[in-house]
């Protein structure tokens, strides 16, 4: 029903509004261990407001959530733990690796450290940093709505090299390889989207 209170229809298909529907409502499992988990409250939060994207309804139960946000360091003894809740979680579901260390191992070069969690489980997109800034893993979850809208196919996002990791974490670095996946912000990219729809931003 529209503002004036006159009926109106609007044809759609069944798979066009399921689409519609799930793009919206990504019900996210956190599983914040380190820094980058911090960044993910604020971005949960008020001042960020991700219930903007519909993906603000956090699960701790893994049957009730089908985004897994991974955000800090993963040790060998926890990887079991994780592969778990994310057997448990509800199909189609996507993960997100957020922060070098859960994407590469970061700075933890050692045996105790997973070297990334694509070595237990199928990674959508990697936002790295150190910790990456909330905006980071603003741009995943639309990354993921766009995968989803527009049907494309889930393929794993290419896996940032250690070199790639630690140069992301200063944020004034840019990536050496296509951001084809585009999960990876930096300013030029930033200002390069910015021209693109026509804001204006200061130099």
């Amino acid at each position: 029903m529209s503002k004036d209170g006159s009926s109106f229809f609007f044809p759609t298909l069944l798979s066009e509004a399921a689409k519609w529907a799930q793009k919206n409502s990504l019900w996210p499992m956190t599983f914040g261990t380190s820094c980058c988990g911090i960044e993910m409250m604020t971005t949960i939060g008020t001042t960020y407001y991700l219930s903007r994207f519909g993906a603000e309804v956090v699960r701790f139960s893994p049957r009730q959530a089908d985004m897994l946000i991974v955000a800090g360091t993963i040790t060998t003894k926890m990887a079991p733990v994780l592969r778990t809740i994310y057997d448990q979680m509800l199909e189609p579901k996507w993960v997100i690796a957020m922060g070098a260390c859960s994407s590469s191992g970061g700075i933890f070069d050692t045996y105790s450290v997973l070297q990334g969690i694509d070595e237990i489980m199928p990674v959508d997109v990697y936002v790295p940093g150190c910790p990456p800034i909330p905006e980071g893993l603003i741009h995943a979850v639309m990354h993921l709505q766009n995968i989803i809208d527009g049907g494309l196919e889930r393929r794993p996002a290419e896996r940032p090299s250690h070199e790639d990791a630690m140069n992301a974490m200063t944020f004034r670095k840019g990536v050496g390889y296509d951001i084809k996946a585009n999960f990876v912000i930096t300013p030029d990219y930033v200002a390069e989207q910015k021209n693109k729809t026509g804001v204006k931003h200061e130099n």
